[in-house]
């Protein structure tokens, strides 16, 4: 099976634990991980190699200034864009996956910009919950289902 080709952005995350656990799930299924700045932490802060263990370094990792410079350098198609937030329109089980597709994910106080997310409402995917005392999850937790999903047919699912 070769490696999927999906990547993993997070857009100024600011809790290290959570960027940590989501660099290892991407170690795990060797996938690409970007961090668009600015960041809640140092990526050399121990709490984020704590989070993703001694897999770490091997997480493939690329970083950008803000999300035009993000856009400028790998000019991802509109239908290759997914992007998650609580208030999505449509449940992470609806798209058929681009093999080759980015997946985003805001920061865990204020999620994606609005600015960021204008004339997408198409593009913008939420994971189901049925308790009514939870505003939103985790947002490793809601990375790993996302991507597990994302990768059900390369996966065998």
């Amino acid at each position: 099976m070769p490696d999927p080709q999906l990547k993993i952005v997070l857009v100024t995350p600011e809790i290290p634990w959570n960027t940590g656990a989501i660099g290892r799930t991407c170690v795990a299924l060797n996938l690409e991980l970007i961090l668009i700045k600015p960041l809640g932490f140092s990526l050399d802060e121990k709490s984020v190699r704590r989070a993703g263990t001694d897999y770490w370094k091997h997480v493939k990792l690329s970083l950008y200034d803000d999300w035009q410079s993000f856009l400028e350098a790998r000019q991802p198609a509109r239908d290759k864009l997914y992007f998650f937030e609580e208030h999505g329109h449509q449940s992470v089980y609806a798209p058929d996956y681009a093999e080759d597709g980015y997946l985003v994910f805001g920061c865990e106080s204020k999620g994606l910009s609005p600015e960021l997310l204008e004339g997408l409402d198409d593009r913008i995917f939420h994971l189901p919950m049925l308790g009514t005392h939870v505003r939103s999850l985790n947002l490793a937790n809601t990375a790993t289902a996302v991507i597990y999903q994302a990768l059900r047919p390369q996966l065998g699912g």
